[in-house]
């Protein structure tokens, strides 16, 4: 029975992967003719966009067509390994662990498939593949673990990173040469090799601004306070001072303050305090006994009414 079943796996696996291979393959084909016109249609908005001076826009569109031109790139290779499985798939019904030359291939398409929602065959095969392999190898080749041997120009293509601006000038220069444009590309040089700044640390000049006034605050907690006298010789020897350098004189000249004067009148206000709370205390339980009084006063009443009511019913 069990060589039965594995001749009858056997089967099963090699019709199916042969059948979603060549829908893979014919897909495919259709999504590049298809994507081909897109192509075409965008670069020539960008070339009308480079020849009405709106540079800024097409800065901006080239990089939708860096990636339109990534994922055709892809589609090409994925196409490739796709003709090369098919061919050999007698030789992956035949061994149990996945042959060398087919490593790149079979590791490129699981980790390709999830990636490329247009060719949901790829899906499929890449659920055979790690059913007939395991999920330790499907692991490897999605989380590009090393030695995974997924194709390095597919992992390349296929990354969410922003085009570098060499790739973008090649483009726009290649779309200006294509459609014939006397374009002067100094100005796109100029901003696409700017370096911006890393707004979300703060601006350099803010943060500097921030920190230099901080210094001379350091170095005067360090300081005595100087007499009046100090603090006419500081003026004329350094007439461009800082503001804050002269505040410990300032300070200096204030009077001081005896802490004997302080605690009378401390004691005086917390007396104060202490009569306020005490006749604030005495109002509320004259409210508590009026309040208690008339409590029972009703249950005198509630109980007059129970007898009387007692004595109708008897």
């Amino acid at each position: 029975m069990s060589l039965l079943n594995q001749l009858f796996n056997r089967g099963v696996f090699g019709s199916k992967c042969k059948t979603c291979l060549n829908l893979a393959i014919s897909r495919i084909k259709l999504l590049q003719n298809k994507r081909d016109l897109q192509l075409k249609h965008m670069r020539k908005e960008i070339a009308q966009f480079l020849q009405a001076g709106q540079e800024a826009i097409a800065r901006i569109r080239v990089e939708h067509v860096i990636r339109e031109q990534n994922i055709r790139a892809v589609y090409e290779i994925l196409e490739l390994f796709c003709e090369f499985v098919l061919v050999r798939v007698p030789i992956l019904e035949s061994q149990k662990e996945c042959p060398a030359e087919l490593r790149e291939a079979i590791a490129s398409i699981i980790f390709a498939a999830p990636r490329c929602s247009e060719v949901p065959d790829l899906l499929q095969i890449k659920n055979l593949l790690a059913a007939k392999y395991g999920k330790e190898f499907n692991m490897a080749a999605s989380e590009l673990r090393p030695d995974s041997g997924v194709n390095r120009a597919i992992i390349e293509r296929l990354s969410v990173r922003a085009p570098p601006a060499e790739a973008r000038l090649k483009v726009l220069k290649e779309i200006a040469q294509e459609f014939s444009l006397e374009w002067d590309s100094s100005n796109t040089e100029a901003e696409l090799g700017k370096k911006h700044e890393d707004l979300l640390g703060g601006s350099k000049e803010i943060m500097a601004d921030a920190i230099l006034p901080q210094a001379p605050t350091k170095q005067s907690s360090h300081l005595s306070p100087p007499s009046n006298g100090a603090h006419s010789t500081l003026n004329t020897d350094n007439k461009q001072g800082s503001h804050r350098l002269e505040a410990p004189a300032v300070v200096s000249n204030m009077p001081r303050v005896n802490a004997n004067e302080i605690e009378p009148s401390i004691r005086n206000y917390m007396a104060d305090v202490q009569r306020e709370t005490t006749s604030q205390s005495s109002d509320v339980l004259e409210r508590a006994r009026v309040a208690i009084a008339s409590a029972e006063r009703a249950t005198i009443a509630a109980r007059a009414a129970a007898e009387l009511v007692n004595v109708q019913f008897g």
